[in-house]
């Protein structure tokens, strides 16, 4: 099961040299904590970089920085991982535990942007297997009744 069954594919990017109350902006309006920072090569939008609601939080606001002179490229995480659309479900999760992240944008081959994939993403998909999983001795506990009536 490759990741891109799981990843979210409408991603909210912005330019490197946006304003930060415009990416803020995009954030609320699309109802997201982060917005993608992109570089278009070729006409593919390759990610360069990741903006979260708690940069801006804890990198501009808590620093009673003034909005208004604040760019995206200031505050956004610009060491920016990655996972491949063919990486499957533990491979995304190691590579979140690995470098401390809770989300991951999703790129094809070239490296150009497909999603985005975030641990919220992956609990509820966990969490539905989980309960799968449970269910599963109750289910098999009747089918032996059923096979030894």
């Amino acid at each position: 099961m490759s990741i891109t069954e799981f990843c979210t594919t409408d991603v909210e990017c912005v330019e490197k040299n946006s304003s930060v109350i415009q990416a803020a902006r995009i954030m609320r309006e699309s109802h997201v904590g982060d917005v993608v920072i992109c570089s278009k090569e070729s006409g593919v939008s390759k990610p360069i970089g990741i903006l979260t609601d708690r940069d801006i939080v804890v990198g501009v606001v808590a620093l009673e920085i003034p909005l208004e002179t604040v760019r995206v490229e200031d505050v956004m995480t610009p060491t920016l991982v990655t996972v491949n659309r063919n990486a499957g479900v533990y491979e995304t999760i190691h590579l979140m535990e690995t470098y401390g992240v809770r989300r991951l944008p999703v790129v094809d081959d070239e490296g150009g942007l497909v999603g985005i994939v975030s641990s919220g993403d992956l609990l509820e998909l966990l969490g539905q297997e989980i309960s799968a999983l449970s269910r599963l001795s109750a289910r098999q506990k009747m089918k032996e009744q059923e096979i030894r009536v």
